[in-house]
């Protein structure tokens, strides 16, 4: 697919929109993850935590007043990974179509995969989650 902004072939649109709303709602959970943290220390600032890769918020959280339940720390984890997926991706066609593919990392064996719509939905589906589990943790 084209669009008159760019040369290049894309995905579809309901495709990139998907893609859009994935990095949109990682960004939010980050944001409210650093919201949170703020509200439980002190000692920290908004500044440098937004300058921070997400994956590195971890070391962070042990400077909290009231620590993150597991399940929170555990799900903004699983989700920093698969965003890195999605973020460290590249193109392919398949079926005559545009899409994104990945693969692990090199200690996961460096498997490929391809990022399909229901990879999307399913991250934009963790997110919901964990957004649910941060309102909850704030206490609203």
């Amino acid at each position: 697919m084209y669009e008159s902004y760019t040369r290049q072939v894309l995905p579809s649109k309901e495709y990139r929109e998907l893609l859009g709303t994935c990095l949109c709602v990682f960004n939010a959970n980050n944001s409210f993850i650093i919201e949170n943290v703020l509200a439980n220390s002190n000692d920290l600032s908004w500044y440098n935590l937004m300058d921070l890769e997400s994956g590195k918020l971890q070391k962070q959280f042990k400077k909290m007043e009231e620590s993150f339940p597991e399940d929170i720390v555990n799900i903004f984890f699983d989700l920093v990974k698969r965003r890195n997926r999605i973020i460290h991706s590249f193109q392919i066609t398949q079926d005559d179509s545009q899409i994104l593919a990945t693969k692990t990392k090199v200690k996961d064996d460096n498997l490929q995969f391809v990022i399909s719509k229901e990879y999307l939905l399913e991250f934009i589906a963790i997110n919901e989650k964990l957004s649910l589990l941060l309102y909850d943790f704030r206490g609203f």
